[in-house]
């Protein structure tokens, strides 16, 4: 049965992008942002709104899978920088923002929330090669 807060949420109800990986903790998805190339989302499949929701171990794991869409991201895309962000505040699911980084990006060096510099420079994500990174660096996460 899911919590009441969770009938409106729509990372409870949607896959919110591209699955690149995924098992019962939580999802990986790359979100198509035309001016953010390679943004990740790492999805925490319970409705639960904060990191302190969790037990040690299980925010252990969570942390994991942060860390290893990171080093996948930076294996495939070569940015200048990862950001790393756990907001909430417009949807309050518990969820991690994994976005790379560049020179030429639309907002850098500034947030990508921030004013805009430039116009930005479109790039390819080979989603594929990002799975298989991903599967590579997760594959002792499961465990």
């Amino acid at each position: 049965m899911k919590e009441p807060a969770a009938d409106l949420c729509e990372l409870c109800d949607s896959a919110a992008g591209e699955t690149l990986w995924q098992d019962a903790l939580c999802r990986v998805v790359l979100i198509g942002d035309r001016d953010y190339p390679g943004f990740c989302r790492v999805i925490f499949n319970r409705h639960v709104g904060e990191m302190t929701d969790l037990d040690a171990a299980t925010r252990h794991r969570l942390m994991r899978v942060v860390f290893a869409t990171e080093q996948a991201l930076r294996l495939s895309m070569r940015p200048a920088k990862i950001n790393l962000a756990s907001l909430g505040n417009m949807v309050a699911h518990l969820h991690w923002h994994v976005i790379p980084r560049f020179a030429d990006d639309k907002h850098f060096p500034g947030s990508v929330w921030s004013q805009a510099r430039r116009p930005g420079m479109p790039r390819p994500v080979d989603s594929a090669g990002l799975k298989l990174e991903l599967r590579k660096l997760l594959q002792a996460v499961a465990e």
